[in-house]
């Protein structure tokens, strides 16, 4: 068996807050796989220690076989992400803002432009390719987002709450590019959702994380017979709770470390 993802024993602390704690899992080739948890309960540092972002505390972290942390520049040429927060240029057109990014990750024109005109065809904004993304709708910027991030054939794609905010048609069009491209790729793919529904029918595996740890993991169907539960959702509900989650001084002081770190 081949993991794209293994994750050792990582711990991230932040002064004396602990916002990862010692959690262990892997993530096969070219599985779908839904990491889950509350607010704040440490999605957001563990996608940041994946991704070269942050540094961990302790542990290992192997991406597609590169060493995150001694192996940074390879690492990040062998995954795409998705941030939950707008990424794009808002004032280059679609096709502009694909093109920039192939640039950057020095994808040659022969290589580049025939997978630009796949995936814009693919996410079926091909014909909106030289209109500026300014004037692009929520659910079409994250449609270009999705094909930028596969633009120069990654192993790994991260999703940080993809389908945020997008209406049901869109949010089930947009699984459908990832699950095709999962299959013809034999794309590995990373994803975080508040939305249950579609961790229960999309993921094939499912991490959840709260305070900091791994607390569950499984196939939905064995998430559910674990808490005798209907659906996903409630099993998430069983396994973390069900009061509303506050900010405590100690997250506060966390984010405040994480903000100053992150504008350095």
């Amino acid at each position: 068996m081949t993991y794209s993802i293994e994750v050792k024993n990582v711990s991230k602390k932040f002064d004396d807050f602990v916002a990862v704690d010692n959690i262990s899992f892997t993530v096969t080739e070219g599985e779908i796989f839904a990491f889950l948890g509350p607010n704040g309960a440490g999605k957001t540092t563990s996608i940041k220690m994946l991704t070269t972002l942050l540094e961990p505390t302790s542990g290992s972290v192997i991406l597609n076989g590169f060493n995150v942390a001694l192996e940074s520049d390879q690492t990040r040429k062998s995954f795409g992400i998705v941030f939950q927060d707008p990424s794009l240029d808002n004032d280059l057109t679609a096709y502009e803002n694909m093109e920039f990014h192939a640039v950057l990750y020095g994808v040659p024109s022969s290589v580049y432009k025939p997978r630009i005109v796949e995936l814009l065809n693919l996410v079926e904004l091909w014909d909106r390719k030289d209109d500026l993304v300014k004037d692009f709708s929520g659910g079409m910027k994250r449609r270009l987002e999705i094909a930028r991030g596969l633009l120069h054939h990654p192993r790994v794609l991260f999703l940080d709450e993809p389908t945020l905010g997008l209406d049901p048609q869109t949010r089930n069009k947009i699984w459908e590019y990832i699950s095709n491209l999962n299959k013809k790729e034999h794309l590995t793919v990373f994803f975080t959702t508040h939305y249950m529904e579609e961790a229960d029918r999309v993921a094939q595996r499912v991490a959840i994380i709260d305070h900091g740890k791994i607390i569950a993991s499984g196939t939905p169907i064995q998430l559910k017979e674990k808490t005798k539960s209907a659906t996903l959702e409630d099993a998430f509900l069983a396994l973390t709770g069900t009061d509303i989650r506050a900010d405590n001084s100690a997250s506060m002081d966390g984010m405040r470390i994480r903000n100053k770190l992150w504008n350095k």
